[in-house]
C-alpha cells in the first residue's frame, strides 16, 4: 500500500484503503486494541473482531470530526482490511439527505416554472425564484461540508498516521 498523497486524496470526500493481512481477525482486533491504549491520550474509538471505529480526542465534538472505520472481512481465505476516513455515518447521511432534498425540490420548482412558460399561465410566478432558493440552499450545504472538511484536516491527518503505523505491519504481499 502506498502511503504518499496524491492529487486524489486531496480531492476525495471519503479516501478509501483495502490491505490483506496474515493475522486473523481476532489477531488483528486484539493488536489495535493495544496500539489504541498506547495511544489512548490522542485517539479513542470501539474495537471488536468484526469493525473498528478510531477518532482523535479533541476537547471539542463538532458535526465534521472525521473517523477511520475498519472492517475485517474474510475474503478468499484472506483476512482483509477495508479502512473508509470520512466523518461519522450520522453526519454522512444528514448531508446527504440535504443535497437529495434541496435536489428534488430545485427539480419540482424549476419544472413548475418551465410548465408555467409553456401553457402561459401565470399560477407560479414564484417557482423560478424558488428554484433559485434551492440552487443557494446546495452551494450552502457544499459549503458547509468543504468547511467541516477543512477544519478536521489536521485530525485527518492523525487518522492516516494511525491507520498506517497501527496497519501496515501487517500486510501481506500478493505475488
Amino acid at each position: 500500500m502506498k502511503t504518499e498523497e496524491t492529487t486524489l486524496d486531496k480531492i476525495r470526500t471519503r479516501p478509501r484503503f483495502k490491505m490483506l493481512t496474515h493475522l486473523t481477525k481476532e489477531e488483528y482486533a486484539e493488536n489495535l486494541k493495544k496500539y489504541l491504549a498506547a495511544h489512548k491520550d490522542e485517539f479513542a474509538g470501539n474495537i471488536n473482531k468484526e469493525i473498528a471505529t478510531i477518532w482523535v480526542e479533541t476537547p471539542y465534538d463538532n458535526y465534521s470530526k472525521p473517523r477511520l472505520s475498519l472492517r475485517i472481512e474474510i475474503e478468499d481465505e484472506h483476512t482483509t482490511i477495508r479502512g473508509v476516513f470520512g466523518p461519522s455515518s450520522a453526519v454522512w447521511t444528514f448531508f446527504m439527505f440535504l443535497y437529495f432534498s434541496f435536489s428534488i425540490f430545485w427539480m419540482v420548482f424549476f419544472t413548475m416554472y418551465y410548465v408555467e412558460k409553456q401553457i402561459k399561465s401565470a399560477e407560479f410566478p414564484w417557482a423560478l425564484n424558488a428554484s433559485f432558493v434551492m440552487l443557494f440552499c446546495i452551494l450552502l450545504t457544499y459549503i458547509a461540508a468543504r468547511f467541516g472538511q477543512h477544519k478536521g484536516k489536521e485530525e485527518m491527518l492523525k487518522l492516516r498516521r494511525f491507520a498506517e503505523e497501527s496497519t501496515l505491519q501487517f500486510e501481506k504481499k500478493i505475488n
